[in-house]
């Protein structure tokens, strides 16, 4: 019982957040236009300014686990493989084979993760999720790339490419992540006055992050054939959990390690997810519906996931 109810103190506030994003689209109080910009604002300047603070006041021995890493790197590519294996075993057309692999493995985890670890283990957790998500971004990018590319063949080259280099090389996130990991290294404080104000304009990030999912949030959104969404979003929030913790396992992890991975792998699909599928032939309107279905049902697999967490000790309460 406790378990449960810890899990609810963590779930919940996330999750009304969430909600309130919808009720003030609801009423008029945020617009389409309120909601691309503040996207465009978190996208490219709040997210990556708050993980180089909390990345780069941290101290990288302490938060860095290497094992952890290799864990996470090889269930997401375990989770590319066999949800596209999946899809091949389906006789899914390839616009909707690639978008189904990447929808089942590619989670958010800057707007969702983040906020849950957070919730869930505080600063601490937060700054390893942060370091973390520095290594897994790049290659959950690449991962969702190739899975497009193999569903559809050699076309469009200079719209892969532009994609490579944007996922990859010029991705906000991952430049915020090593930016800050590369300052903890140096061993160097950050100044009061860059600390003070990192720490000001960085306040609302979290928040901000969640109200946007929940004004965006559109039942309209699901389109196309929902036992395919229905199938990537079961994928997402059972089976790449489940796969994440017995690879995790493997590698020795064990506490509050262990739950961050678990979390990070239960997140919903990232919306990023349709951007990539219109761009490279896939199929956005079951990307859009695998994004919608997954994020209403992520409340409940967070709480089943937190509840066993809660059980197995590897929440603190």
């Amino acid at each position: 019982m406790q378990a449960f109810l810890t899990t609810l103190n963590i779930v919940l506030p996330v999750f009304a957040i969430i909600g309130l994003g919808a009720l003030l689209r609801n009423k008029g109080l945020v617009g389409p236009s309120f909601l691309k910009q503040t996207n465009r604002l978190l996208y490219f300047i709040l997210l990556p300014l708050l993980l180089f603070y909390k990345i780069g006041s941290a101290n990288f021995e302490t938060n860095f686990n290497l094992n952890l890493t290799l864990g996470m790197l090889a269930t997401l590519s375990l989770g590319a493989v066999s949800s596209y294996g999946l899809a091949l075993a389906f006789g899914y057309s390839p616009e909707d084979r690639g978008t189904f692999s990447q929808g089942a493995f590619r989670g958010n985890l800057a707007y969702v993760g983040l906020p849950i670890v957070l919730s869930a283990y505080g600063e601490a957790g937060f700054t390893k999720a942060g370091m973390l998500m520095g290594c897994l971004v790049p290659a959950i990018n690449l991962l969702s790339i190739l899975a497009l590319i193999l569903a559809r063949g050699n076309r469009h080259s200079a719209t892969k490419k532009r994609l490579l280099r944007d996922q990859l090389l010029c991705n906000p996130l991952i430049i915020g992540s090593l930016s800050g990991i590369a300052w903890s290294l140096s061993g160097l404080p950050l100044p009061d006055t860059v600390s003070r104000s990192l720490r000001l304009v960085t306040g609302a990030t979290l928040p901000l992050a969640l109200i946007t999912i929940g004004g965006a949030f559109s039942l309209r959104q699901l389109q196309g054939d929902l036992r395919k969404a229905g199938l990537a979003s079961l994928f997402k929030l059972a089976a790449f959990p489940f796969l994440n913790f017995l690879v995790i396992r493997l590698f020795g992890i064990h506490g509050m390690d262990l739950g961050i991975a678990v979390l990070l792998a239960g997140t919903p699909t990232a919306a990023a997810s349709y951007v990539l599928a219109q761009e490279l032939d896939g199929n956005p309107r079951l990307s859009s519906s695998i994004i919608i279905l997954s994020t209403i049902f992520s409340a409940a697999s967070f709480t089943v996931l937190l509840t066993l967490l809660g059980i197995a000790g590897l929440l603190s309460y």
